[in-house]
C-alpha cells in the first residue's frame, strides 16, 4: 500500500510539473467552454483607417487566456502592434488585404485545457469601376427580343444588378414581364422590343459588404428599336437558362432562373418534374425566377421552366442536388472517470457529403497509440492516466463546414469519502415489507465496499441481499431488524465508513379496492379506493391509468379526487372520454411502503380511426380502397362512410360508392364518380350507435386515370379586331375538366352559308383567343364557329355552334343631308339624314358630329360623337356670333366613315352683359313683391323677350308667368323666422343673362341683394347649385 501511495505521489509532482505548476483542481476548476467563437467577415479592401474585431469569449475557471491562429499559424501578437486581444477578442487595426486575409482561430485555454474555436475567414471586398471604353450601339427590331450586356468590373463577393435608362434614378421596372435583369451575369434581357424602348441604358451593380455598401454604373448602352409595322408574332424561345445541376445548401435558398423572347410576352411557370412543386415557391412559379427559400432534402429533384404564348412554347429543364452542412446527431458529454478504467466516446454528425469526424485534446490533433484508440466517431482511451485529462474535442467537416463538439475529461483519484453522499441518518420501514439502503461514497479507484449491523457482518440470505455495488436489501421485514447499520468503504488510498438507523412501521393496506366499471362516453363515475396505514405517518393517495400517473390538482381536467377522510382517496372521472378507458391503479403509500389495488374502466363511444388504408385498381373517375377495422369502442360498427378531397376543394367532401351503405363489416368499397386526371385524397369514418368516430389517416395521393374531355369550353365568341381578320374567343377549361394531360382546343369555323369547316388546333390550355387572317375576307362576314377539347386521350364532344363576325371595317358612306339650326349664342341643333346598315361594313353604333370656326380647318374640328341612332342632337359651349361648318359622319367599331355634306350656322347674339338694374322690394304680410328696370339690349345683343325668377322657401316651389312688359312679381313668403331665395335674369334668343341674387328674411323685412357680375354661361351653371329651385319664365302674351 505504501509503495502505491509514494507512486500516485510521484505522478501528481510530475503532472504539475508538466502543467507549469499548475493543476486543475476536481470539484472546482472547470476547463473553457465558449459562449462566442469569430464569424467571417468581408472588409471593404482599401478602408485602412478602420479595424476589424473577431470576437472571442469563453467561460473558464479559472479564467481563460487566449491566443490567436492565422492559417495555423501564431497571430504575432506584441510583434505586431496592429494586431492586440482585448478580453479574448482580436483587433486588427488598419487592415490590409495582403497581409491579413485568411482563417482565423481563437484558441482559449486554463490550467484544465485548451480548446480551438471554428475558423473565421476574413476577406476583403471591392468593385472596381467600370471601363471608360465607349459601348457599341445596338439595334433591335420592334416585336423581336434582344438583350444588353453588363459587362461588371472585377468584384467580390457577388452582385446584385438594376438597369437605369436615360438618367438617374430612373431604374427600369420589370412589373410586366417583358424586361428581365439577370442576378447572375447582370444582362439585361427584353422579351419583345418596343419603339419606345429606344434610349440610353446602363448597368447598376451594388456590392453588401458587412460594414459598408458600394455601387457604380456602366457608360451607357444605345438601344435603337427599328419600328416594324408588320412584326411578326412568335414562339416562345428561352435565352436565360440556369445550370443544368445546381448545389445548394439545406436551410438557404435557392434561386433559378428562366427567361424566353416571344412575340406576344410569353408567360412563364415552373413545376418540379419527378413530384409536386414545393408550396413555398409561392407566385415565383410563375416568374422568371424560381424562389425555393428554406431548402429541404425533399425539395431536391428536377424543375423544369415553361415558357408559353398563343404561338407556341419552349421548355429546360435542370436539377437541384441539396446538400448539407455538418449537423450533430449524438456529441459527447463532460465525463469524470477514475483513474486505470476505460473510457468510451463517440459523436455523431449528418450531413451531405458524409462529414469526416477528427478528435483534438487540448487543441492537438489524436491519433491511435499507446493506450488511446481513435476510429473515426469513436474515441477510446484504456487504463486511464492523470495525464489523459484536458479538453477533447470533435471535429465534423465536409466541403460546406466544420462544427466542433466540446467535453471535459477529468480523470479521479481519491480515498473513499461519504460526506457528499453519506447512508441516510433514519432509515423507515414497513413491517413484512423490503428496504433498499444504498452505500455511495466518492472513491477512486472504486473502493470495496460491505455492511455490519452492530458488531455482526452482514452476508447474503434468504432476508439479505448485499450487491457489489453497495447497496443492502432486507425483505420481509420485522421488529427484530430494527438497529444501526454501518456501510464500509476501502481502497489503496484509505477507508471510511457511514451509518444508518432503521425503523420498522406498520405495513400500509387498501381495505375497499375499486370495482370495474363499463360506461358510455361522456357519462360519469367513481372508483372507490379505502387504506389502512401506521397512524405515525402521512397517507397518500395517487392514481394511475395504464401505469401513468395522473394529475389531480387540475381543477378544469376530468379527474377529481373525492375530498374526505385521510383514509379515503376515492376518484371521481367528469364527462368520460375513450381516451379515459383502461386500467385504474389506486396507490396508497406512506414514506416507508405502498398498497395498490386496480380496476379495469371500459368507455362506451363511436368506433375508433380505421387503419391501414389503401388505395387499389385505380381508374378513371373510380378507385378501390381497402382498409383494416378500428377499435369499435365495445359497440358493433354499424357502417361505414368514405370522405374525399381534391384541390378543387379544401373540405372534405362525402364520396359516392359501390356499395351505396357500406356494412359494418366491411373492409373495401368502390368509390365512384371522381373526375380523370385529378388529385385525390380519401379517408373512411366508421359509426355506430353512439355515433361517428374520428377519420382514418388520409391515403396518399394519388391522380385518377386519363381520360378524353366530356365537355366542351364555353363562352364561345368573338368578333372585332384588324382589317380582313376573323377573332373567335371562349373561356379557357379549369383544371377540373381537362380529364389529361396533353391538353389543347379543336377550333371548328364556316362562313355562314357554305358548308365547309375549316379546324385548327390550339395546343394551349390558357389560350383564350384565335385570330384568322384572310386578304379577301369581307368586313363583317357572319361565321358559323364551334369549340372542343383534347388531351392525349381523346378529342371531346363539339359546342353549340355560334355566329361570329369579321372584323368591321369603316362605314363606306355618309349621311345624305345635314341640317343645322342656331338654338342661343351659346347652343345649336343638327340633324341629318340616316345612313342605311348595309352601307356600315358592320354595326352602326352611332354618327360624329364634327364642327369648327369659319377660319379654322377641318382638320381641328370638335367632335361630338352620338350614343345611339338619333338623327338630331345638341352641340352646347361654342361662341356666341360665330359662323360654323357642321359635318356628321357615321362610325362602327372599326372608325368613322365618310362626312356629309357640311352645312352652315351662325350662332345668336349672346344675351345683354348685365342684370336687371334697380331692384327694390317691398314685404306685405306674408307675400313680398319685387320691381327691377327693364334690361336694354345693345345693337350687338340679342333682344331681351322676358324675365326668369328663381326662388325657394320652406321646401316648396312656385311658377310665375309674367308679359314680357311687365317687371314686377310677387311671391309669398314663408313661415317666421325663413328666408327666400331669388335670383332675377333676362332672357332672349341669344339665352339668359346674367343674375341679381336677393335673400328676403320675412322677422326682418328686409332682404339682402348679391350681384353676380359672371356671364350668363356661368349663372346657369351657379342656378344648378340652389337645389329643388324652380325656373319662372317671364314672357310677353304674343307668344314668345
Amino acid at each position: 500500500m505504501e509503495r502505491l501511495l509514494y507512486v500516485l505521489v510521484l505522478t501528481l509532482v510530475a503532472l504539475k510539473e508538466a502543467l507549469g505548476g499548475d493543476v486543475c483542481v476536481s470539484g472546482h476548476d472547470s476547463g473553457p467552454v465558449f459562449e462566442e467563437q469569430p464569424s467571417s467577415l468581408i472588409y471593404p479592401e482599401g478602408l485602412s483607417e478602420g479595424k476589424v474585431i473577431l470576437s472571442c469569449q469563453a467561460r473558464a475557471n479559472p479564467t481563460a487566456s487566449y491566443r490567436w491562429l492565422v492559417n495555423g499559424t501564431e497571430v504575432p501578437l506584441g510583434l505586431d502592434p496592429r494586431y492586440t486581444v482585448v478580453v479574448g477578442n482580436l483587433v486588427i487595426n488598419s487592415p490590409d488585404s495582403g497581409k491579413d486575409t485568411g482563417s482565423y482561430q481563437c484558441l482559449a485555454l486554463n490550467r484544465c485545457g485548451t480548446i480551438v474555436s471554428r475558423a473565421a475567414n476574413l476577406k476583403f471586398g471591392y468593385l472596381h469601376d467600370f471601363s471608360t471604353d465607349s459601348r457599341s450601339p445596338q439595334t433591335a427590331y420592334e416585336g423581336v427580343g434582344a438583350f444588353l450586356a453588363c459587362q461588371p468590373p472585377p468584384h467580390y463577393p457577388a452582385l446584385s444588378y438594376r438597369w437605369l435608362i436615360n438618367e438617374f434614378p430612373n431604374f427600369l421596372k420589370q412589373d410586366d414581364g417583358r424586361w428581365f435583369v439577370s442576378q447572375v451575369t447582370g444582362n439585361l434581357y427584353v422579351a419583345k422590343a418596343e419603339p419606345n424602348d429606344t434610349g440610353n441604358y446602363f448597368c447598376f451593380t451594388t456590392i453588401n459588404m458587412d460594414v459598408s455598401t458600394k455601387s457604380t454604373f456602366s457608360k451607357a448602352n444605345l438601344l435603337t428599336v427599328i419600328t416594324d409595322g408588320n412584326s411578326r408574332k412568335s414562339a416562345p424561345t428561352i435565352k436565360v437558362r440556369f445550370p443544368a445541376e445546381t448545389y445548394a445548401l439545406t436551410g438557404h435558398t435557392a434561386q433559378l432562373e428562366c427567361f424566353a423572347y416571344g412575340n406576344p410576352v410569353p408567360k412563364l411557370r415552373w413545376r418540379k418534374v419527378d413530384g409536386l412543386m414545393p408550396s413555398k415557391a409561392g407566385s415565383s412559379a410563375e416568374g422568371p425566377t424560381l424562389t425555393l427559400q428554406e431548402l429541404t432534402f425533399d425539395d431536391e429533384g428536377v424543375y423544369e421552366c415553361e415558357a408559353y404564348n398563343s404561338e407556341g412554347s419552349d421548355r429546360y429543364q435542370g436539377r437541384i442536388t441539396v446538400q448539407a452542412q455538418p449537423e450533430w446527431l449524438q456529441v459527447m458529454s463532460d465525463s469524470e472517470v477514475e483513474i486505470s478504467s476505460e473510457l468510451h466516446w463517440s459523436c455523431v454528425a449528418a450531413g451531405k457529403p458524409r462529414p469526416s469526424i477528427r478528435w483534438l485534446r487540448n487543441a492537438q490533433p489524436l491519433s491511435t497509440q499507446d493506450r488511446m484508440e481513435v476510429s473515426g466517431a469513436r474515441l477510446k482511451i484504456s487504463n486511464l492516466a492523470l495525464e489523459d485529462s484536458g479538453m477533447y474535442q470533435c471535429v465534423a467537416e465536409n466541403k460546406h463546414g466544420t462544427i466542433y463538439s466540446t467535453s471535459e475529461l477529468r480523470v479521479q483519484v481519491q480515498a473513499p469519502d461519504f460526506r457528499l453522499n453519506p447512508v441516510r441518518k433514519l432509515i423507515p420501514a414497513a413491517r413484512g415489507g423490503q428496504v433498499i439502503i444504498e452505500c455511495r461514497p466518492r472513491a477512486a479507484p472504486k473502493p470495496s465496499l460491505f455492511w455490519s449491523r452492530g458488531t455482526e457482518l452482514l452476508t447474503n440470505s434468504s432476508r439479505v441481499t448485499v450487491t457489489p455495488d453497495g447497496i443492502l436489501r432486507l425483505h420481509n421485514i420485522s421488529r427484530a431488524d430494527e438497529g444501526k447499520y454501518t456501510c464500509f468503504a476501502e481502497n489503496y488510498l484509505g477507508k471510511a465508513n457511514s451509518t444508518g438507523h432503521l425503523s420498522v412501521r406498520d405495513a400500509t393496506k387498501v381495505t375497499l379496492a375499486p370495482s370495474n366499471a363499463d360506461i358510455n362516453q361522456g357519462e360519469n363515475v367513481t372508483l372507490q379506493c379505502h387504506a389502512s396505514h401506521d397512524p405515525t405517518m402521512d397517507l397518500t393517495f395517487t392514481w394511475a391509468i395504464n401505469g401513468v400517473l395522473l394529475d389531480l390538482e387540475r381543477s378544469t381536467g376530468p379527474y377529481h379526487r373525492v375530498e374526505g377522510k385521510e383514509n379515503i382517496g376515492d376518484l371521481f372521472i367528469v364527462n368520460a372520454q375513450l381516451s379515459q378507458a383502461g386500467i385504474y391503479t389506486c396507490t396508497a403509500q406512506t414514506v416507508v411502503d405502498s398498497a395498490s389495488a386496480s380496476a379495469k374502466l371500459v368507455v362506451r363511444g363511436p368506433p375508433g380511426p380505421p387503419g391501414g388504408l389503401l388505395v387499389k385498381n385505380v381508374a378513371a373517375t373510380s378507385v378501390e380502397l381497402r382498409w383494416s377495422r378500428g377499435y369499435d369502442n365495445h359497440s358493433p360498427i354499424g357502417k361505414y362512410m368514405i370522405m374525399g378531397q381534391s384541390p378543387l376543394s379544401s373540405e372534405w367532401k362525402k364520396m359516392r360508392t359501390e356499395p351505396e351503405n357500406i356494412e359494418g363489416n366491411a373492409e373495401s368499397a368502390r368509390v365512384m364518380g371522381l373526375t380523370p386526371w385529378m388529385d385525390y385524397e380519401f379517408q373512411v369514418i366508421a359509426s355506430n350507435i353512439l355515433g361517428s368516430g374520428e377519420p382514418s389517416m388520409p391515403s396518399h395521393t394519388i391522380r385518377t386515370q386519363q381520360a378524353a374531355p366530356t365537355v366542351a369550353p364555353s363562352g364561345l365568341g368573338g368578333g372585332g379586331g384588324d382589317r380582313h381578320e376573323l377573332i373567335i374567343t371562349w373561356t379557357p377549361m379549369v383544371r377540373e375538366y381537362q380529364n389529361g394531360d396533353g391538353f389543347g382546343y379543336v377550333l371548328a369555323f364556316q362562313k355562314k352559308g357554305i358548308a365547309l369547316w375549316t379546324t385548327v388546333r390550339i395546343p394551349h390550355v390558357e389560350s383564350t383567343r384565335y385570330v384568322y387572317y384572310n386578304d379577301s375576307l369581307m368586313p363583317y362576314s357572319p361565321f358559323e364557329v364551334k369549340i372542343k377539347a383534347y388531351n392525349r386521350r381523346g378529342e371531346g364532344p363539339f359546342s353549340q355552334i355560334a355566329v361570329v363576325h369579321s372584323a368591321e371595317e369603316e362605314p363606306t358612306v355618309g349621311p345624305p343631308s345635314t341640317n343645322a339650326t342656331a338654338l342661343t349664342a351659346f347652343e345649336i341643333q343638327v340633324s341629318w339624314e340616316p345612313v342605311q346598315q348595309l352601307s356600315a361594313n358592320g354595326i352602326l353604333r352611332g354618327y360624329e358630329i364634327r364642327y369648327w370656326r369659319q377660319h379654322e380647318r377641318e382638320a381641328a374640328a370638335d367632335r361630338v360623337r352620338t350614343a345611339g341612332l338619333e338623327t338630331a342632337a345638341r352641340v352646347s359651349g361654342l361662341r356666341p356670333s360665330t359662323r360654323y361648318h357642321v359635318a356628321v359622319l357615321a362610325y362602327n367599331s372599326a372608325g368613322t366613315g365618310p362626312p356629309s355634306p357640311r352645312t352652315t350656322v351662325t350662332t345668336r347674339k349672346p344675351p345683354p352683359n348685365r342684370s336687371p338694374g334697380n331692384v327694390s322690394w317691398k314685404t306685405e304680410g306674408s307675400w313680398v313683391k319685387l320691381r327691377w328696370d327693364h334690361v336694354k339690349a345693345m345693337h350687338n345683343e340679342s333682344a331681351v323677350l322676358g324675365y326668369k325668377v328663381l326662388y325657394k322657401h320652406e321646401g316648396q316651389t312656385t311658377l310665375k308667368v309674367l308679359d314680357k312688359t311687365k317687371t314686377s312679381v310677387s311671391l309669398p313668403l314663408p313661415k317666421v323666422n325663413g328666408y327666400v331665395v331669388l335670383e332675377i335674369r333676362s332672357w332672349g334668343e341669344g339665352g339668359d343673362g346674367l343674375a341679381h341674387e336677393i335673400i328676403v328674411s320675412q322677422d326682418s323685412g328686409t332682404g339682402m341683394m348679391v350681384q353676380n357680375e359672371a356671364s350668363s354661361t356661368s349663372s346657369i351653371q351657379h342656378l344648378h347649385l340652389l337645389t329643388g329651385l324652380l325656373l319662372l319664365t317671364l314672357k310677353s302674351s304674343s307668344g314668345l
